[in-house]
């Protein structure tokens, strides 16, 4: 589930399509959720969809830390990749706004936490360092992004949470347990799948 205050807009030839705030969406909300909706393929199912339709499933999805691929129904398809995202994809199967993200502003993320199979060129380049995303960036760049979501995760309870109720009560329990002190953040590092490619 994508946050209500987003659209989709044309970005360019190259790139396409990519999605939008329409409204300021500060820092430490919650901007995806996973729902019911979305489907989950194993790469069996993957292996016997026709070759007409594999194109797109493997250009829409995700792979979670099982080496499933993770479908989602919405727009949040259409969320492009940053080498400087506003967005991060967490353990906690849900994306949180990195920093203040102001309407106008495309809702980006990093696809080097999506498991990637193959290294592409990034199209968003700010870190001239980082111009290429590699399957293995969530173990490259882990404590990096673990401290940016940890900063985010700070003000989670102190903002408008529009997808809360697509968070189960497991989930905002752990949460609260990392905000008390209590237990760590899981790191994104758990996120990552370990196969031959990678």
């Amino acid at each position: 589930m994508l946050h209500p205050h987003t659209e989709l807009r044309f970005v360019s030839p190259d790139i396409g399509y990519g999605i939008f705030v329409t409204q300021d969406i500060p820092k430490g909300t919650i901007t995806w959720a996973k729902d019911s909706l979305d489907r989950i393929f194993t790469p069996e199912e993957i292996s016997q969809i026709p070759q007409q339709d594999k194109e797109n499933i493997l250009k829409y999805t995700y792979r979670n830390h099982e080496g499933n691929y993770y479908f989602c129904w919405d727009l949040t398809r259409y969320v492009n990749h940053n080498s400087d995202a506003n967005s991060m994809l967490t353990p906690y199967g849900f994306e949180i706004a990195l920093r203040d993200i102001s309407a106008g502003e495309e809702l980006t993320n990093d696809y080097g936490t999506l498991n990637i199979i193959e290294s592409f060129k990034c199209s968003y380049v700010k870190n001239k360092s980082r111009d290429m995303v590699h399957p293995n960036d969530l173990l490259t760049y882990a404590d990096k992004w673990d401290q940016g979501i940890y900063q985010a995760v700070q003000k989670i309870r102190y903002v408008n949470q529009p997808l809360l109720p697509w968070i189960s009560s497991k989930i905002n329990q752990e949460i609260d347990l990392v905000l008390s002190g209590s237990e760590k953040l899981k790191s994104i590092k758990s996120l990552y799948f370990e196969n031959e490619g990678n």
